[in-house]
């Protein structure tokens, strides 16, 4: 018998699927810009020490991700989450709002 045909193959392929979903990357960030259409890009800071001079260094990352309802705006603190490629440069979805920074009245 094939092995893509076999019903225990097919388990535990799905099985494979799932728990590769369960461990998905997230990040913290904060957002940069807001002015394209469902899409933010998002600043993801991380600091660590330099192995031979033992100066902190602060790395900048900046991605794309998709926002579904349009909710986030400049300056806000977001969760993203990795999922599957939405666009050539999209790898990464806000999953939510950690910290909304309140619009200015001008």
């Amino acid at each position: 018998m094939r092995a893509y045909g076999n019903p225990f193959w097919l388990a535990w392929r799905n099985k494979l699927n799932v728990e590769r979903r369960r461990h998905r990357k997230f990040r913290t960030g904060f957002v940069t810009s807001n002015s394209m259409d469902k899409t933010v890009a998002v600043a993801i800071v991380r600091t660590y020490q330099h192995p031979l001079y033992k100066k902190v260094v602060r790395k900048t990352k900046k991605i794309l991700a998709h926002d579904e309802q349009n909710s986030c705006n400049v300056g806000d603190v977001v969760r993203v989450v990795e999922t599957r490629p939405l666009s050539r440069q999209k790898r990464w979805r806000v999953q939510a709002i950690v910290t909304a920074v309140q619009p200015a009245n001008d």
